[in-house]
């Protein structure tokens, strides 16, 4: 397990005045200012920001061209076909612009590449087979920046190809490599002026719909309809929840209760969640994984299919497809992780870029596993196994390490790669593999502070100012994910007057503690309860990092912490 060091934030702003300012508490004026949100205007925006502030689609480079480009071949009835990706973030942006296209009366169809035949982003075998069934135009969404090769056969054999994407965009000797495309929008691009270019596929995908929408004089509820869809390829692609898609996120989790999609209704039910209070996290660790599962072990096609359906029926019995895929999903992962962790701490430990290699792990779990590895030890890791052809992986990052970046500096060794600064996917020959970790560690400029987690303490906060209103008020933050992380206190030296553990699987602790004031308060511990007691032995204090809830039991309401982090006092 990495080791951790507790940091305070310590950005600076007249905390008093934005209280008074925003009628919130310096507490709270606080945290925002630590999510880097600076000023009085910007910070209005995070407390109040609505559909009003979304930046205008035609801010994106191409966005108007790539509109009047559609509407000819509307009028035209041309053959358009959209090419999606297998994951999360490519079945909702293929959804959007499938419905989107259906709403203007274009001829549409729809592809999504098969993760284990086909791999990541459109191939030469999916162009060939759209001019073969005699498609005039590619649309893409959440990928082809990187398929210059691809969308050059695309244009010898005649067809008309428009990217949309937001993945990072190579580069060599300072210049864009751009595939030869009619139209590109990618909020990436160097000459591209989007006012926050940090955004998924999915809501590059949902501005050309809204583009779209704006052009054929479609009302805006149609558009606004959609939005949930914008907001789970957000989280689920696990963006940034700030600027633009803070107010996505917020606005699309506000409209779950009402989506016309009959499929997510039932993925919904299948998971007991209530539709009219879905929060981020249950769509990153919940929703999200059983739209992914069929990417991962079956067809991307059954999510989209799923989420198109208007059968109650047929939605039902997919939904529970879905749910069970997951589940087997979730087993597989943990065998898979197991070994992985196995690998590296008998042959990688002192490595400090993690390139583990499974050959008979299903290659669609090579990144939820690369993101275990990340956790336990704080170091970019990787995890390989064996494709239909050669060799495939994943890799999830730390901040200090830009994934994307060390690939270019490997790509000789590389069949096929893409990415971002914290995730990246590969291919390679399977003779490569060891040259791979050797060069990775190379090159690797990291030191020991990195391989360090860092866990940020917002507000080292006393319990005795808890209280019921200071967490309502905290509600106002939400949603929580990447970039605005559920806020952190701390209180060292508290008293344990009582501790036991709970749960059929006993992986509750439930303490009563006091602070050095006496003052009382319950917490929780979600942990291996019996390794904990084990930990504890005879000791009596602790520091803690914290987040306050309010309890309700039987109509009651009581204050009580659930203890993110801990730090056992040893009797000196």
């Amino acid at each position: 397990m990495a080791a951790e060091k507790w940091m305070l934030q310590t950005k600076r702003a007249d905390f008093e005045e934005l209280a008074k300012y925003h009628g919130i508490s310096p507490v709270t004026a606080r945290i925002i200012r630590n999510r880097d949100v600076v000023g009085m205007e910007s910070m209005d925006k995070y407390l109040k920001g609505g559909l009003k502030d979304l930046y205008s689609p035609f801010l994106l480079k191409d966005m108007e061209l790539t509109v009047t480009i559609l509407m000819a071949k509307v009028r035209e009835k041309k053959r358009i076909r959209i090419v999606g990706d297998y994951d999360i973030d490519g079945v909702c942006s293929t959804y959007l612009l499938y419905r989107a296209l259906n709403e203007i009366g274009a001829h549409a169809d729809y592809e999504i590449p098969d993760r284990i035949k086909d791999g990541y982003g459109i191939n030469e075998s999916i162009i060939r087979q759209a001019a073969k069934d005699g498609i005039d135009t590619i649309l893409t969404c959440d990928n082809g920046i990187a398929a210059t090769t691809q969308i050059a056969l695309a244009k010898e054999l005649g067809l008309t190809v428009l990217i949309t994407d937001h993945h990072d965009i190579r580069k060599e000797d300072g210049v864009e490599v751009l595939p030869p495309a009619d139209a590109i929008i990618n909020p990436k691009q160097m000459d591209c002026s989007y006012p926050y270019p940090e955004i998924c596929g999915g809501l590059v995908a949902y501005k050309l719909v809204q583009a779209l929408y704006e052009a054929y004089s479609i009302p805006e509820e149609k558009w606004l309809e959609m939005i949930e869809f914008a907001a789970i390829a957000t989280v689920g692609d696990v963006m940034k929840l700030q600027d633009e898609n803070r107010i996505i996120v917020k606005e699309g989790l506000k409209r779950m209760g009402q989506t016309k999609s009959l499929g997510l209704k039932k993925l919904i039910e299948k998971n007991n969640l209530d539709p009219d209070a879905i929060t981020g996290y249950q769509i990153g660790f919940v929703i999200g994984p059983c739209l992914n599962a069929g990417g991962r072990l079956h067809t991307a096609k059954l999510a989209l299919s799923l989420l198109l359906s208007e059968s109650e029926e047929e939605a039902d019995r997919m939904a529970q497809e879905l749910k069970d895929l997951n589940d087997q999903r979730k087993t597989m992962t943990k065998e898979g992780t197991e070994k992985a962790i196995e690998q590296v701490e008998s042959l990688h430990q002192n490595d400090k870029v993690l390139v583990v290699y499974l050959p008979d792990c299903h290659e669609s779990l090579a990144g939820i596993i690369a993101g275990r590895l990340r956790e336990q030890y704080q170091k970019p890791s990787f995890v390989l196994t064996d494709g239909e052809e050669g060799v495939k992986g994943s890799g999830r990052s730390i901040e200090a390490y830009h994934m994307f970046d060390a690939l270019v500096e490997v790509k000789d060794l590389l069949v096929k790669f893409g990415g971002h600064p914290m995730a990246a996917g590969l291919s390679l020959e399977r003779e490569n593999v060891e040259p791979f970790r050797n060069r990775l560690n190379e090159l690797a400029k990291l030191g020991e502070d990195d391989f360090v987690r860092k866990i940020w303490i917002d507000v080292p906060m006393p319990l005795d100012y808890i209280d019921e209103p200071l967490i309502e008020e905290l509600d106002l933050l939400e949603p929580f994910g990447q970039g605005n992380e559920k806020p952190l206190f701390a209180q060292k030296g508290l008293s344990i007057r009582s501790v036991r553990v709970l749960g059929k699987n006993r992986n509750v602790v439930k303490f009563s503690l006091a602070s050095g004031q006496g003052m009382p308060m319950d917490a929780l511990l979600f942990t291996n309860g019996d390794s904990f007691l084990e930990e504890l032995l005879d000791s009596r204090k602790l520091d803690v990092i914290y987040y306050p809830t309010v309890n309700e039991y039987n109509g009651n309401k009581s204050l009580q912490i659930v203890i993110k982090n801990y730090k056992i006092l040893k009797e000196s």
